[in-house]
């Protein structure tokens, strides 16, 4: 293994095991932090030219990608942050640039909000925004007898390009290789498990209060085309964070990553300054 190699390894961190891909230099160290139903390969289109110029940690969420899937951990934004946030310590990092997607970038506001000491900058990609916890109803209803066969089905009834489909505004960058690593997870009963968890312990969003307690200085990046989380969710995050800017890009879904990984790139060297 080269010295411009990432290195793959398994963690135990809180007493559950994650996949982390990390590479470290003598270079300031930037985290990465994927969204729902996602891992890691959310950025490979990224770290190839993010690790000469940072030290790259990127890690599989609890429940996702290839970390495990566990079943005593408590599925809630404030325990995922406080997660990250240990395994930073683990890396030795005080001083770190987060880089979140989707429901990572929850995530990465929660981790601002505990411990801003430990941020120096804030990117996040299409960041989940303003959703409140699950109906009370929908919580209950998942203790009840063979719920999460129901979630396999509900997932399992449209197929894995469908749901890619969802995420980008190109469809023609759908590929073979795409659709099975997005695949993977869906044939794992454990991750079934995990959503039902997440379902029952998902606290909502941070609230507008809350957002503006954070001072942490903050990147909204967006595509216009954003199916998932709408580009009206950025513009209210810009609104309620005290030192954000948005940048939104033509002509882009969800996946941005994907879909625009040298203006991503561009923009959060050009934050990082």
């Amino acid at each position: 293994m080269t010295n411009s190699e990432l290195h793959q390894t398994y963690l135990n961190v809180g007493g559950v095991n994650l996949y982390c891909e990390y590479l470290l230099n003598d270079k300031p160290p930037i985290f990465l932090i994927h969204g729902f139903a996602s891992s890691t390969y959310t950025f490979r289109r990224i770290i190839p030219f993010l690790k000469k110029h940072y030290s790259v940690i990127a890690v599989d969420l609890p429940g996702f990608g290839k970390s495990e899937k566990s079943t005593s951990f408590i599925y809630s934004f404030q325990n995922y942050a406080k997660l990250m946030l240990d395994c930073m310590g683990i890396f030795g990092l005080s001083n770190s640039h987060i880089v979140a997607h989707s429901m990572g970038g929850q995530i990465a506001l929660n981790m601002a909000l505990l411990a801003p000491e430990k941020m120096n900058k804030l990117v996040l990609l299409c960041s989940s925004g303003y959703l409140k916890r699950a109906r009370k109803s929908l919580v209950l209803t998942s203790y009840l007898p063979y719920f999460e066969k129901f979630v396999y089905y509900y997932i399992q009834r449209k197929d894995v390009k469908h749901h890619l489909s969802n995420v980008f505004f190109d469809q023609s960058l759908i590929d073979d290789e795409m659709m099975e690593e997005f695949g993977k997870p869906l044939l794992e009963k454990g991750f079934y498990k995990a959503l039902t968890r997440l379902l029952r312990h998902r606290e909502g969003d941070l609230l507008p209060t809350q957002l503006r307690d954070i001072h942490v200085p903050t990147l909204l990046i967006w595509g216009e085309e954003d199916r998932v989380v709408p580009l009206e969710i950025g513009k209210r995050l810009v609104s309620d964070l005290p030192d954000a800017q948005l940048i939104t890009y033509e002509k882009t879904g969800h996946l941005i990553t994907e879909e625009r990984p040298d203006l991503v790139l561009k923009n959060i060297m050009m934050h990082a300054i």
